[in-house]
This record gives C-alpha cells, structure tokens and sequence, in this order.
C-alpha cells in the first residue's frame, strides 16, 4: 500500500462542504447544529464568496405588505418565469420552505430591512404578483454571507480557505471524501467523508464578460460531479444580465445594478436614441432582464452600439442626492473602477453571463445526485430556475436546500452499515496532481482559458444558432487538443497555476455542455434564443441532460400542480425589477 507523501494531510469527517458560499454555510450550519461533524472548504476566503456580490433580495411569501399573499402564488410566479421549464416538486419546495428560510437568517442575526412596526419590509421583484422580496439596503448578499460566517464560527465548524478541491473520492459509486490542495504552499489535502455536498458555484465565468470575478464559477462542481459519475441538467440555460461594464478588461462585466433604471436611469445607444422604446415601449427601462439584455444585444449586433461595443446607461439626469443615497455601490464601484462620476456621465454597459439556472442533475426532494452520498446545492444544482430565473430565487434556495440537504446528508450517513474506500481512486487523484506540476509543454492555461472565453461569448452568447453553435464545438475540440500540452509552473506567490489547470478543465468540459445542450435546443425559450428558432416548441418544454457517455437526452418535467396551475397567470411588471 502505498504511503501518504509527507505535505499531505488527511481529514476525516461525517459531512464534507465544497464551496463556502451561503449554500455552502447553510448546509454545514444544519449539520453543526445537529451535533455531527462537518468541514467545509473553499477556494475563496469565507468572506469573500460570490454570494456577497447579490445586490437585490430573498423572497418568501410573508405577507408583511400584501397579505393575500401565498407560497402557492410564489410557486406560480417561479413557474410562470422559467417558461415552464422548473420542476413543481423543487418550486413548491422552496416556496413553501421560504419563510422558514428567512426566519432562520434572523435566528443568526441578520438585519434585515424593516417596517416602523419591526415585521420585515418587502417590496416587489419583477414578475413577482405581490411585494415579497425582504433585503438589507442593497447589499443584501453580503449581509447574509456575513450572517452565515458569524454563525458557523459560533457553531466552530472548521473551514479550510483557499483549499482547492480537484477530485471527488467515488467507490462503487459511492462517495467517500474528496482530494485537493493548498492554493498557498501546495499541501495536499486528502478528506474523507461519509457524505459530499456540493456548492462550488455555476460556470459563467467561461464567457468573456462576466459578472464573476476572476477564479470563480468556472464550472468546478460541474466536472467534480461529472467525473464522479453524475450528470447535467439545463447547462444551455444561462442568464444575462443587461449591464456589465465594459472596462477595465479584468473587471469587464462587473455588474451595475438594476437599481439604476429602476431609479429612472436611461438606456441609449451610440446615436443618442433611447432604443427601449423598440422593444418594449410600455415598460420601456423597466422591462424584465432578458428582455432588456436581448434589447442591447441587438443595438450592438447592428452596428449602433458604441466603439468598444457598448451602450450607454444615463443616470446623471437625476438630482445628485437621489444617486447617493439610492445608488451608492454603483457610485462607488463606478468611481473606484473608472474614475467616472456618475452623477455628471453615462456609464458604458453591455450584457454580461450573470447566472447558471441549469447546473448538476439532483433529485428535486434531498439535490441527490447519480452517486450515492453526493449532493448539490445552490448555483451548483438544477431544477428550480428553468429558463428564466425569477429575481430573489436564487438566495432563498440555498436557504431551503441548505437546511434540507444538510439534512439528507446526515441521515445517508446514519444509514451506512459500512463505507468502502479505494486505495486507487485516491492514487489516481495524486497522479493528477503531479502530472500537472511536472508538465512542460508550450501552451500557457491562462491562454487557452481566455480562447474558451472568446469562444462561448462568439458562438454561445445572448443570441445563438446552429452555424455558430457547430463553429464553437469544433473550436472548442481543438482548444481541448492544445490542453495536453500545458506548462505548469508554481513559484513564490502560491499554486495558482496549478489551480488555473483545473479550471481550465472545468471551464472546457462546462463549455461542451453547453453548446451541446444549446445545439439541441432549438427554440427560443427565456434566455435562450435561437436566431434561427426564433419561436417556442411546445415538444421542448423538457430539460436537457448531458453527460460525456450519453450526451444529450431529453428528460419529462412532472405536472404542475392545480392549486398552483391555477394561479399561473402573465403578471405585469410595470414598475418592478428583476434583481
């Protein structure tokens, strides 16, 4: 048997966390509380994961301003936004869950906006019936993740920061732990686990412009679960926020907030029009996000956007106390960023890949996945977004599922008579490792990471078809070629090299899901549109499952529920916002 190299530590715990967002903390908070032993790790620093960039909002049906209000009708609404496409056992999930949620933020201390009575204020999100989205000032993201980090400490759960998990530990497909290293000298990690959860985020950092950061959701729990043996679901559907900035190149796609034309903030294109009156004429700024994105997209495409590319978003026509006290983050961004005042000049936006709604097959009751003991939650799950994500979804479903998961995980181990390990899945997980440190060749992953980018973004963006989607996978097949010809070289600041190798994989195996899945879809349904399937096909109201072996299959969604069905209705947005 061969022998742990001596920079290798080994870990044994009950629960094993991938990723230290709020998904992440609310399962591992579920477990510690409960008295069973939990690690989580991530490759960010805890308080400073994705989730504390959500600007907007939580929903649940509280009924704290409209009364009438139910989980019922927010179930509908999520239905209703994803085209159809949701499954209703995970909405109702979450819908009826929802205030639970929220109340357990405020055990854990958070702050969150409130009436002159104290009961929790909402106000509306787009496509929403009733006012039910609750928030901390426009920060609610970073509040909660704050709220999350203060409540594990309390609880000691032991989180590993800035370890990178590059392989799970499947035997007999069955998980027992996961393998990684230190991102700062190296040390590899070897954890076992009698359950894995996984909530390492989406992949829409394989677009050029992107509203994540620079090493974040490039698809890890995507190719973690499907080199476990587990599959896709909706990989094709990927949401684009109207407005990323344009510069500077390495925070291009960095987000403006919808707040911005919901304070009255004016969209123009290069020759001064207001081009919303085209596309939505009603709702005009105020139209919902895939609208106002496919709206842009198409200013550009024709050749009346800016020279790098952009359109223009004006708020400077407002009093100048309104955009700081109402828009202070996009002020502050804005000026940090680009020196740029925008209080006196317009900001260059364009749409940006904002937000994965497909992600890793999951059973819709405990996020299962194909391998037993390995679970998936938050962006890195599937099944509650379709192809339209309902503004506020996103941070009540980690609330929910990280109870509910956390759960599931303790009781599979509970179940356990026995947990086999295998002495070559780990070897295999070293091997990988030190064929990585010790390869030479010519190819910088940093390259080839930026010509997936350019890829996805020509071929896979806002607007898709056929002859581009085709184009992308031959250009992805030989980006894939070169990636056997990588050099790796960690030196005095760390491993991140090395960790740019695995995001590489991620990001290529993410990219083929994708254009496989968007090739199949040929439609134009929510986010995703066809240039060439410009309608809706009724015989695609199924989700699209990928897997390296099978490929693309079509999966049946179950029926809508009739207490729910019959509140499905087209809901007004006039004045609301997707955030």
């Amino acid at each position: 048997m061969a022998i742990p190299k001596l920079d290798e530590r080994q870990r044994s715990t009950t629960v094993l966390v991938i990723g230290t967002g709020g998904s992440g903390l609310r399962a591992a908070i579920e477990v510690a509380e409960a008295g069973v032993d939990v690690v989580a790790v991530g490759k960010r620093p805890r308080h400073d994961a994705h989730t504390s960039l959500a600007a907007g909002g939580i929903n649940a049906a509280l009924g704290t301003l409209d009364e009438e209000d139910t989980w019922q009708q927010h179930a509908a609404d999520t239905i209703t936004e994803s085209y159809l496409l949701a499954n209703p056992h995970t909405v109702e999930i979450v819908a009826k869950g929802a205030e639970h949620g929220i109340r357990d933020l405020e055990r854990y201390g958070m702050s969150f906006a409130r009436e002159a009575d104290g009961r929790i204020s909402q106000r509306y999100f787009g496509a929403h019936t009733f006012r039910r989205t609750a928030f901390a000032g426009d920060y609610t993201g970073l509040e909660m993740q704050r709220t999350l980090v203060a409540r594990a400490e309390q609880l000691e759960v032991p989180i590993l920061d800035r370890v990178y998990i590059t392989r799970l530990l499947v035997h007999d497909n069955r998980v027992f732990g996961a393998y990684g290293f230190d991102l700062h000298d190296g040390t590899r990690y070897r954890i076992h686990a009698d359950a894995v959860i996984l909530a390492a985020g989406g992949h829409n950092r394989i677009w050029r412009r992107t509203s994540s950061r620079r090493d974040e959701n490039t698809g890890d729990s995507f190719r973690l679960a499907v080199e476990a043996g587990g599959r896709l679901r909706d990989a094709e559907l990927v949401q684009f926020h109207p407005s990323g900035i344009l510069e500077p190149a390495d925070a291009a796609g960095t987000l403006v907030s919808e707040a911005a034309r919901g304070e009255g903030g004016i969209l123009r294109n290069a020759l001064g029009e207001r081009f919303m009156e085209r596309y939505d004429p009603e709702r005009m700024e105020l139209s919902t996000r895939d609208r106002v994105a496919l709206a842009a997209f198409t200013e550009i495409r024709e050749g009346r956007g800016t020279e790098r590319g952009g359109v223009w978003l004006d708020v400077s026509h407002l009093p100048r106390q309104q955009i700081m006290e109402r828009l202070p983050r996009v002020y502050q961004t804005l000026l940090e960023l680009q020196m740029r005042d925008i209080t006196a000049e317009p900001i260059e936006i364009a749409p940006t890949a904002h937000y994965s709604m497909g992600g890793v097959w999951v059973r819709p009751d405990d996020h299962a996945t194909d391998v037993e003991g390995l679970f998936a939650i938050g962006e890195a799950s599937s099944g509650l977004h379709g192809a339209n994500r309902l503004g506020g979804n996103s941070l009540i479903e980690l609330l929910v599922f990280g109870r509910i998961v956390g759960q599931a995980a303790m009781a599979h181990s509970a179940g356990l008579e026995s947990h086999a390990r295998s002495v070559d899945a780990v070897a295999e997980a070293r091997a990988e490792i030190d064929d990585l440190l010790a390869a030479d060749g010519q190819e910088n992953v940093r390259a080839l990471q930026r010509s997936i980018r350019n890829t996805m973004s020509e071929h896979a963006g806002v607007v898709r078809d056929e002859q581009g989607l085709t184009r992308g996978l031959d250009e992805l097949s030989a980006i894939e070629g070169r990636m056997g010809d990588v050099g790796i070289h960690p030196d005095i600041a760390g491993y991140q090299d090395l960790a740019h190798a695995f995001d590489l994989k991620s990001s290529a195996l993410a990219a083929r899901a994708t254009l496989e899945s968007a090739r199949e879809r040929r439609e134009t349904r929510g986010s995703h549109n066809r240039s060439d399937y410009p309608d809706l096909d009724p015989s695609l109201q199924v989700n699209l499952v990928w897997s390296p072996a099978e490929g693309v299959t079509r999966e049946s969604i179950p029926p809508i529920p009739d207490e729910i069905a019959a509140l499905m209705r087209e809901v007004s947005t006039t004045g609301k916002l997707v955030e």
